[in-house]
């Protein structure tokens, strides 16, 4: 047997314990300490409930996520609150795979300056304001587009390719307010 392993190895076990406090005890001091499920108000509680059994253990900055949640739910008329329900419906039924196709979207779009995510929300808004027969006509405008159409059509619009530009596989934006697409056929 070596003694000096033998040592080495005593000195680990001594010091690992405290070492391991230490650092438990500094990541807990920066995360902070969070609040409890009662501090939070009457209301907060309420939209919160089921996180109740859990909340004690949620990191600080899930529950902060959490409470700010609950805060922008009670402060959303009847209206928004009922279209919200709705939405969340239908992302619950989405197979996952689409789900995390419109998660790394997210990400992509949050990444972008802010003049880009406007545009897109602008953009977005304009195309939600048209009726339903001319967003449909131009979703199948798109979707009988080849790759490479699509591709000199995002070229056209400012994009920089898959990740890039406003709209960026993201459907349709010909007709666009100053921006006739490939094939515009004149208003009639």
């Amino acid at each position: 047997m070596n003694w000096a392993n033998l040592t080495n190895g005593l000195r680990v076990l001594l010091f690992l314990p405290p070492l391991v406090f230490f650092a438990l005890s500094a990541r807990a001091q920066v995360e902070g300490p969070g609040v409890t499920f009662e501090q939070l108000s009457s209301e907060e509680q309420r939209v919160l409930k089921p996180f109740e059994d859990k909340w004690d253990h949620l990191p600080p900055e899930r529950q902060d996520r959490l409470r700010s949640g609950a805060q922008r739910w009670l402060s959303m008329p009847p209206e928004e609150r009922s279209t919200a329900r709705e939405n969340f419906k239908r992302w619950q039924q989405l197979p996952p795979d689409r789900r995390e196709l419109l998660r790394e979207r997210f990400q992509r779009f949050r990444q972008l300056p802010p003049e880009r995510q406007q545009a897109i929300r602008d953009r977005h808004r304009w195309f939600k304001s048209l009726p339903p027969e001319r967003r449909q006509e131009l979703r199948e405008r798109w979707q009988n587009m080849t790759p490479e159409e699509r591709r000199q059509f995002r070229r056209s619009m400012g994009g920089d390719g898959p990740q890039g530009g406003p709209g960026s596989r993201g459907g349709p934006r010909a007709g666009a307010p100053g921006r006739p697409g490939p094939r515009a056929r004149p208003q009639q």
